[in-house]
């Protein structure tokens, strides 16, 4: 079994903390918090032993879904960019930090998003379903990945609807590195 993937364009981008906006096109948007790993160099057919040599260093970010608008496209077997690519859809925290710094094992950091000051979602890179460098490999099978190429590597449990007045803040080894408001 190979991860399943999708692509964002550069206006999905959100950046600097700033302010997420509802789409007046969708009604119900959620969160996923997510682990981003930044590529460092040019690679294709990448195999899984060699993946941690084109990344040394990860973020955060918030995927966010139209959920309703992409389980209509999903119903009609249409693509999901409509519910998952359109503007602003991929928060991005602006600081990423040195793997050397948080310990030097990408699969042994944990990260938490708290919604409005209660935590909503744990997560723990030693428990997620494909590894950092099981995801590389595989997508490069498809895409060349280019010098930083971000690659969110997918969320733990606790995924949920965002309203207008929350306040989403991420944290990484106990480091803020997202923490912006829904409006």
């Amino acid at each position: 079994m190979e991860p399943l993937f999708f692509l964002k364009p550069d206006t999905a981008l959100l950046r600097n903390n700033d302010p997420f906006y509802v789409p007046a096109f969708a009604r119900e948007v959620c969160y996923e918090c997510e682990l981003v790993v930044r590529i460092g160099r040019v690679g294709r057919c990448i195999e899984e032993r060699f993946a941690r040599r084109y990344y040394d260093e990860v973020g955060l970010g918030i995927d966010f879904t139209a959920r309703d608008v992409l389980e209509e496209a999903m119903a009609a077997g249409h693509p999901w960019e409509r519910g998952k690519a359109f503007d602003h859809s991929a928060a991005l925290s602006p600081e990423f930090v040195s793997l050397s710094e948080l310990g030097g094992d990408v699969q042994r950091l944990r990260f938490d998003l708290e919604v409005n000051g209660q935590l909503r979602q744990r997560g723990d890179t030693s428990a997620m379903r494909f590894p950092v460098d099981r995801i590389i490999a595989s997508v490069s099978r498809y895409i060349t990945l280019k010098i930083g190429d971000l690659i969110y590597t997918g969320t733990p449990a606790g995924a949920g609807p965002v309203h207008a007045g929350d306040n989403l803040r991420a944290t990484l080894g106990g480091r803020t590195l997202l923490d912006f408001d829904i409006r």
